[in-house]
């Protein structure tokens, strides 16, 4: 019998999250013979919709967004080369305190347990070496990411079988060169009118980050996967800067193991040191 392939799952929130943590190991991966695995939690229904229309305004159609982010996700998929594709199809709860988030159905309303229970199933079925998801915050705090992260964590220990679990984040110097491209090619953020709360720190320390992945030589595939869901407003600020310049600064994509059963040494530069 032929030897069974590494496999790496990852579990998203929306369609196009894919893209901007994970689209460079996705498509390396798959490039390298492992089979990969995406699942994605809601329909994404909160999304902008055609032309920009903002949830809530008028002629925004949340069914007319869902097929658009479908087929926007159909499309990144085949940038990326991922080989099997799961919707859990739970509807986008929006953003955390939006009256969406207490609709019947929206992910974040769902019970952990029956959402992991579905995702326990899809691990049985694929029997990923590598789970990939957010951290406790969902990285910014969206309650579909940190829905994610709890069902994953769920589904992870219920079934036992992943040898190594991920959460995606970012390093603090990362931040830092990012003002810097921002600054060089003429991009100013304005600064905060009146007091505010200070706002909680993204990203780690770049000491307490784990696991550093190459992804610089598919940055043309993970630019196409971005601009697959170019309808969304938060991406086109990336898709503005060119693929040059995004791979640039997207080009390596960073983890942290919070499961591994294979000793591998830390920090590291491939989700699956230990595993080949």
């Amino acid at each position: 019998m032929a030897e069974r392939s590494l496999t790496l799952m990852a579990v998203h929130a929306h369609p196009d999250d894919e893209a901007t943590s994970t689209g460079g190991v996705l498509a390396r991966y798959a490039a390298e013979g492992i089979t990969t695995v995406l699942v994605t939690c809601t329909d994404g229904r909160c999304g902008d919709g055609p032309g920009g229309v903002k949830p809530g305004d008028p002629g925004h159609d949340p069914e007319a967004v869902v097929a658009m982010r479908a087929a926007e996700l159909t499309a990144s998929c085949e940038a990326l080369k991922v080989t099997h594709v799961e919707t859990l199809g739970y509807a986008d709860s929006g953003m955390m305190g939006w009256a969406t988030n207490d609709l019947p159905g929206a992910f974040w309303n769902t019970p952990v347990p029956e959402a992991a229970d579905r995702l326990a199933e899809l691990i049985r079925r694929y029997r990923p070496d590598v789970v990939v998801t957010y951290d406790e915050n969902g990285f910014y705090g969206h309650p579909d990411h940190i829905q994610a992260h709890r069902i994953t964590m769920a589904a992870v220990e219920r079934t036992g079988i992943p040898a190594k679990v991920y959460w995606t984040t970012v390093p603090r110097s990362a931040f830092q060169e990012f003002g810097r491209i921002m600054k060089e090619i003429g991009v100013e953020f304005p600064e905060p009118d009146g007091p505010s709360e200070e706002m909680p720190q993204l990203g780690l320390p770049d000491e307490e980050i784990t696991t550093w992945v190459d992804t610089s030589g598919y940055g043309g595939q993970k630019f196409a996967s971005l601009a697959a869901h170019a309808s969304q407003a938060e991406n086109i600020f990336f898709l503005q800067l060119g693929q040059d310049r995004f791979t640039e600064l997207m080009g390596v994509e960073t983890f942290v193991r919070v499961r591994d059963t294979t000793d591998a040494p830390t920090p590291e530069d491939d989700l699956f040191a230990g595993l080949r």
